[in-house]
């Protein structure tokens, strides 16, 4: 039997009034590959991720997550997407456990289960020894891979990151980038939405979107050609 993709979507569009956020967009993400969703802000990459997470519902088209139906299992579908979104999601006030154990309690999981898994999944992200500092207290970086741990603790099978690295700096970007790739090696599927060419590598999955449309879906190293910042001014007419 063939292995459902960790995401499939299917002539998907989107409206706010008369502006049409995205037009007829379909892709897919393997699993366990890093496929990176490469846009200019206002592409549509954010609506799309709003699409995926049912904020937004999609009125038009599939959404299917490990192969459920977003709309007519949204639950299952739900239960298998673990989310970083732009905006930063963990309480600054709170210490890190805390924030992980209110995300724990969310999914139905109990503080005696979420005890070894908060310890799993902040040893994933080199954070393990600020489970007990306030968000606060922490660096861009670390406060983003403590956003990825929040994200983890459920086990999902596919990663959606949202311009995760905007705002910090080149190590910590580079730090972000390279944990993402180690958990995509540990076999999660990860969706990675950037507007940053040097994040993506050659063997990449690669959608390029925009204006809402996809103007480019495969192989990031066939798409380029061996120069991916000329193809997406080529495919775009967009400064980088």
């Amino acid at each position: 039997m063939q292995q459902q993709d960790a995401l499939s979507i299917q002539n998907v569009s989107h409206s706010f009034g008369s502006f049409q956020a995205l037009k007829d967009v379909s892709l897919t993400v393997p699993r366990g590959g890093f496929t990176a969703l490469l846009g200019v802000n206002g592409a549509g990459k954010t609506t799309l991720f709003s699409l995926i997470t049912r904020l937004y519902d999609n009125r038009s088209g599939r959404i299917e997550v490990a192969g459920h139906d977003l709309r007519r299992q949204s639950g299952a579908a739900l239960a298998r997407l673990g989310v970083v979104f732009q905006s930063r999601a963990l309480d600054p006030d709170l210490t890190v456990a805390q924030n992980m154990e209110y995300h724990a309690a969310l999914h139905g999981i109990s503080r005696r289960e979420a005890r070894p898994r908060i310890a799993e999944v902040l040893a994933q992200v080199d954070l393990a020894d600020r489970l007990n500092a306030r968000v606060s207290s922490l660096s861009g970086g670390q406060s983003r891979r403590a956003e990825i741990a929040r994200a983890l603790i459920h086990r999902p099978e596919l990663l959606l990151l949202d311009e995760p690295t905007v705002g910090l700096d080149v190590r910590s970007r580079a730090e972000v980038v390279a944990l993402t790739r180690a958990l995509v090696q540990g076999g999660v599927s990860a969706l990675w939405a950037t507007h940053i060419l040097d994040e993506i590598r050659p063997g990449d999955g690669l959608i390029i979107l925009h204006k809402g449309e996809v103007l480019a879906h495969g192989n990031a190293g066939e798409i380029g050609d061996g120069d991916l910042t000329r193809t997406f001014l080529r495919l775009t007419g967009e400064q980088v």
